[in-house]
């Protein structure tokens, strides 16, 4: 088991202890796995240790929409930053495809068109969003209106990659388009492993990373080709694409 699963391990059987999960070594921030002899950046979110916010890139028409605009962002505190990651699909503008929540607040309703061609249209499409407690979770977006209330930050994307431990039905075994592809997925309760392909593979794949490679019982995809990530501590700063709504995971502050 890699030094990252390992970490999640013990800090997810201590998730009920505070005291216990401060002694918990704090597992890196992102790490290299192989699964199916294709490479994956996989990145660790944890709701007891870490905090998680969504930036939007189509506010200002004068922000830059790479990656290294966080480094500039006057809201973002460089020095506690673990990764970020673009966080799910968007218009030319960078508007966000489907539904935004921000601290709370609904800044994009639900998509909830059909019939259009695209990945994200691909049914069922889903919402990743984080709780009151920080607590991620990864629901289909039929399912969001039961859990609308209890958002602080959500993004909508699509398709489903794992959805309550079966594989999306329409993504095939191992299908022909090969893409630089990233996701997110639930780890247990209060935990979510974040997924970035180092080089192209199909929906299938990936789909069974997260879900044999990973454990996770529901996954979402955000997007490809455009996917990138930041992770100060390997280093790492992909400059390659404009993107749209970004996830920035965060050390949480000490008190």
């Amino acid at each position: 088991m890699s030094m990252i699963l390992a970490a999640f391990a013990l800090s997810l059987a201590w998730v009920q202890s505070d005291h216990a999960a401060a002694s918990v070594p704090q597992p890196p921030a992102c790490e290299i796995e192989i699964f199916e002899t294709s490479r994956f950046l996989v990145c660790a979110y944890m709701a007891d240790r870490h905090d998680l916010r969504l930036v939007r890139n189509d506010l200002d028409p004068q922000r830059s929409r790479r990656l290294d605009a966080l480094l500039r962002d006057p809201d973002i505190e460089r020095g506690r930053v673990r990764f970020a990651m673009n966080a799910g699909m968007f218009e030319e503008s960078g508007r966000p495809l489907g539904l935004y929540v921000g601290e709370g607040r609904t800044g994009r309703a639900l998509n909830t068109r059909s019939g259009h061609r695209g990945n994200f249209y691909l049914m069922p499409n889903g919402v990743f969003f984080t709780d009151g407690r920080g607590h991620p979770f990864v629901v289909t977006s039929a399912d969001w209106p039961d859990h609308a209330d209890d958002a602080v930050w959500a993004s909508q994307s699509g398709p489903m990659l794992v959805i309550d431990g079966a594989l999306h039905p329409a993504i095939q075994h191992d299908g022909p388009s090969r893409r630089v592809r990233n996701g997110v997925g639930v780890i247990g309760e209060g935990a979510a492993l974040f997924v970035l392909s180092l080089e192209p593979v199909s929906f299938g794949r990936l789909a069974r990373f997260f879900r044999d490679g990973l454990g996770s019982e529901n996954a979402l995809y955000l997007d490809g080709v455009v996917s990138g990530a930041w992770v100060p501590s390997l280093p790492r700063l992909d400059l390659i694409h404009r993107v749209g709504p970004v996830f920035v995971i965060s050390e949480r502050e000490r008190r």
